[in-house]
């Protein structure tokens, strides 16, 4: 069975029990695209329009109570049906009802599609908690009852800031797991000496720990600046309605509804100072990213020096990483550097999703930016990319990955790089020397010396003592 909804433009037949409409409808035919929308954001919208149904209930009450006995000049939303909005408001908050939301993410109208399509679902489900069909919006209508006080142009604005915060604490926590479980390498890693490289060519002594620990710290920058996002995307436009101003809604709403957010989400969000440029402007949402890339450049650093250090071009074996799948389906025991594979990827996107935020952030004119949805979806997907590769690098690549820190100083020590470590004892072109003959006679710098007699034996090992490579850089007492 079906029923018919109408409005300005015409009518639409939709299925009896869907708990979409005919905005809804309308905007799955208008936008044929099946890239899923964010139920993070979804159920944002969830709490953002809890939140007003809450301050709405508060409204009423404080009116009622002042001007008791008094003949207003409108109609409160009856105590049931607030009741039943509440309800089905707090249910969408926590993910129910999400088959019934059909609007792609990639869509023209800056929300009013999401809004519509979030306010129809409240509504019916209302309906249904008070024992009518959907589709009875005589009795809950998805505007004048489900959009009470709201304006797709604060509601969709405010709660994709939500649903960002919440992504944004959960990728602050894996970046400090990532962080600490990289620290440990290091600190496994700490007295023993590698070959460090520069332009791919051998270069000085180095350690592992140190190659770690630059990974370590980039890691800390990025946990820094993530945890610094919040105070970025915080300020939201709730009550602003259109275009900030409030036109049309209470100021007891405007004043109330984005403490009843916080309350509900327990962030730190809070109304902005100046409504219309929260409405206008989307730069925080910019500068947040460009937080997400720096990061992203951060891991695909990383996971591409241990991908290299641990190839098969490199061949020394000083690191391996765990094997977590077949590599081929024709070479038999190939198997791939996938995790680091799908981090460069990933951080790919993100680098593409910078670019398409900043260009249609600016895109905004006037007084509304239309590419809200893409734009914010384009935000949540780099968050959620981002957590997914700390989470994979986590579990996946560095819990597993080893070090022979043995093999590691053994070839350093048949390295010309050495050499440099002698310099300030006997200067460039004897310790050159040095490295030429290690390299016609593929010898060790003990050979090398034993043979040219530059150094006693007993100086020359203390001198390319691990302890003595990896000090930072020498005092006069070291060389007199």
């Amino acid at each position: 069975m079906a029923r018919i909804e109408k409005d300005f433009l015409g009518e639409k037949r939709i299925n009896k029990n869907e708990l979409f409409g005919i905005h809804s409808l309308r905007a799955r035919d208008n936008f044929p695209d099946n890239t899923p929308f964010h139920k993070e954001w979804y159920k944002a919208v969830g709490l953002t329009k809890l939140a007003c149904y809450l301050t709405y209930k508060s409204f009423k009450k404080a009116v009622l109570e002042k001007y008791a006995g008094k003949k207003l000049p409108f109609e409160f939303i009856d105590d049931n049906i607030l009741t039943a909005l509440i309800e089905s408001a707090e249910e969408v908050s926590e993910g129910k009802y999400f088959n019934y939301f059909i609007v792609p993410a990639i869509q023209g109208g800056a929300g009013t599609s999401i809004n519509m399509n979030v306010n129809e679902i409240i509504s019916n489900e209302a309906l249904i908690k008070l024992d009518h069909d959907p589709g009875e919006y005589n009795i809950i209508d998805p505007i004048e009852h489900a959009n009470i006080y709201q304006s797709t142009n604060d509601v969709i604005p405010t709660s994709l800031k939500v649903a960002a915060i919440q992504l944004l604490l959960e990728l602050e926590e894996m970046i400090n797991e990532l962080r600490s479980e990289i620290e440990g390498i290091e600190h496994k890693s700490r007295n023993t000496v590698r070959i460090a490289y520069t332009q791919m060519q051998k270069a000085v002594p180095s350690s592992y720990a140190m190659l770690f620990s630059t990974y370590n710290e980039a890691l800390s920058r990025d946990w820094w600046r993530v945890s610094k996002c919040f105070e970025r995307i915080k300020v939201v436009n709730l009550g602003g309605s259109a275009i900030g101003t409030g036109i049309a809604v209470p100021r007891f709403f405007i004043m109330e509804v984005v403490p009843a957010l916080q309350r509900l989400t327990n962030l730190p969000v809070t109304r902005s100072e100046n409504m219309p440029d929260a409405t206008n402007n989307l730069d925080s949402l910019v500068e947040v990213h460009a937080i997400l890339k720096s990061h992203a450049v951060n891991l695909e650093k990383m996971v591409s020096d241990i991908r290299l250090l641990a190839s098969d071009l490199v061949g020394q074996g000083e690191i391996s990483i765990p094997k977590k799948q077949v590599g081929s389906s024709i070479m038999p025991g190939k198997v791939n550097p996938v995790i680091p594979e799908f981090v460069i990827s990933a951080a790919h996107k993100v680098y593409t999703n910078d670019s398409l935020i900043s260009s249609l952030s600016a895109q905004g004119c006037l007084d509304l930016n239309a590419y809200l949805p893409v734009i914010g979806h384009a935000l949540l997907e780099s968050i959620k990319l981002l957590i997914a590769a700390n989470k994979t690098l986590k579990d996946n690549l560095f819990n597993e990955l080893k070090i022979d820190n043995v093999k590691a100083e053994e070839r350093l020590y048949n390295s010309p790089s050495i050499t440099t470590a002698l310099s300030p004892y006997i200067g460039y072109h004897k310790a050159a020397e040095l490295a030429n003959e290690m390299k016609n006679s593929s010898c060790s710098i003990y050979e090398a010396n034993k043979k040219l007699q530059v150094l006693g034996q007993q100086k020359l090992k203390q001198i390319i003592s691990p302890q003595n490579l990896l000090k930072m850089g020498f005092s006069m007492d070291d060389i007199i």
